[in-house]
């Protein structure tokens, strides 16, 4: 069975889909039994409990959901349909490629943002229409790609998936143009441009002109990154990749604080 559960992870992984892999970490007689339910809803592996393992499929779906990485939940918050003796503690994992960052650009902006994004777990691509931009002297970090494009429609052709996002930081209209046109056709999580609003505003104008999808084009996040008040390329980069941090988690950007602000003015 273990092994089963490992060949499931490895297709998921391999396919870029999802799964919630259910372990029970207290039980009498089951610790340690594993299910892992896809994002299909098919089923490998057993709690050893029919019951339990139906009411782990129906809750696999809002798991994911979550955005969550880990979850500890037991039985009674479950279903309370399930037996008192019956009450083990299991832990929800979340099963998912990780994140990748596609960076369209390695100018300033580009390449700070490449070494942050690596620092945070991201698989990163670095892209660039100039071969002396991508070049193992100026990143020598090995786990960033380097991809020297002839052109991006070609370069972007394969950056597709659930779980990537890509942040168009080059060095100008024409050619965040053609580089936002075959990232739209790519279709990834989370696509944003670097820009002051009229030069963006322009792109995306030309690029809805050409046919782009109203609807398509309203998700993309120009200007990229959030409001922190960035001025040098490496504030830039951590406003680029706190809006992608921020989607990625669910997260609203706003200060931490402001609950306890919000709380004062209440009394």
């Amino acid at each position: 069975m273990s092994r089963l559960i490992i060949e499931a992870v490895e297709r998921v992984l391999q396919e870029n889909s999802r799964a919630a892999l259910a372990t029970i970490i207290r039980a009498p007689e089951s610790m340690g039994a594993k299910i892992l339910i896809t994002e299909e809803g098919a089923r490998i592996g057993t709690l050893n409990d029919d019951a339990l393992d139906e009411a782990v499929a129906r809750y696999a779906p809002a798991f994911l959901a979550s955005r969550a990485e880990t979850k500890t939940i037991s039985v009674e918050e479950l279903s309370l349909e399930m037996e008192p003796e019956r009450n083990a503690l299991l832990m929800f994992e979340r099963i998912e490629a990780e994140p990748r960052l596609v960076i369209c650009g390695a100018g300033h902006v580009g390449a700070h943002l490449a070494r942050l994004a690596r620092m945070l777990g991201f698989r990163t691509t670095l892209i660039d229409d100039r071969a002396d931009f991508v070049t193992r002297e100026r990143f020598p970090d090995t786990g960033i790609e380097l991809v020297a494009a002839r052109t991006w429609t070609e370069a972007l052709q394969r950056e597709v998936g659930r779980n990537v996002y890509v942040a168009v930081v080059t060095r100008g209209h024409n050619e965040d143009e053609e580089c936002l046109r075959a990232v739209l056709a790519a279709g990834p999580r989370y696509v944003g441009m670097i820009g002051s609003k009229r030069r963006t505003n322009i792109v995306l104008e030309r690029l809805r002109e050409q046919g782009a999808s109203p609807e398509v084009l309203k998700e993309v996040r120009a200007p990229i990154g959030l409001d922190i008040g960035a001025v040098s390329p490496e504030e830039v980069a951590l406003a680029i990749l706190s809006e992608i941090v921020a989607e990625r988690r669910g997260g609203t950007g706003a200060p931490l604080s402001a609950w306890r602000r919000s709380r004062r003015e209440r009394r």
